[in-house]
């Protein structure tokens, strides 16, 4: 397996991957374009696993200078319980902690217990003093 930073050239294999994933939110805003603007705005911070050429797994991740963001992790289902998810998850973390960032978040569904039991193997905790917020602007 090969892990190699996120490229826009991935789009259309890393899209089909998150939407396989179905528990982790793939909506309008998972654009080319959108995609390549946080990859412009977040060198090196999102990654890829491969295996014989092909998207296994997938991390989007970045920061705002302040605080580190993990998105739309995924890892096909086939490969899952092999450590991918972790090495990949990990890797974002170490790049974003190299660029000067010292907290991480990330967000589930209440309903993703896959991914919840994921986030508590690695440590994330579950805030409970706080709501998430979302405001939507037309275009």
């Amino acid at each position: 397996m090969e892990i190699r930073t996120m490229q826009l050239y991935d789009y259309e294999e890393v899209m089909a991957l998150w939407s396989r994933a179905s528990d982790i939110g793939v909506g309008p805003d998972d654009s080319r374009a959108h995609l390549g603007k946080y990859l412009h705005r977040n060198p090196g911070m999102s990654f890829v696993a491969l295996e014989d050429d092909r998207i296994v797994g997938a991390v989007m991740a970045g920061h705002d200078g302040y605080r580190g963001f993990i998105h739309h992790t995924a890892v096909d289902k086939e490969h899952r319980g092999k450590g991918i998810g972790e090495q990949l998850v990990r890797r974002a973390i170490d790049a974003i902690h190299a660029d000067g960032v010292n907290k991480v978040v990330c967000v589930a569904f209440k309903s993703n217990s896959i991914g919840n039991a994921f986030w508590d193997k690695l440590g994330f905790t579950v805030r409970e003093d706080l709501y998430y917020r979302d405001l939507r602007m037309s275009n």
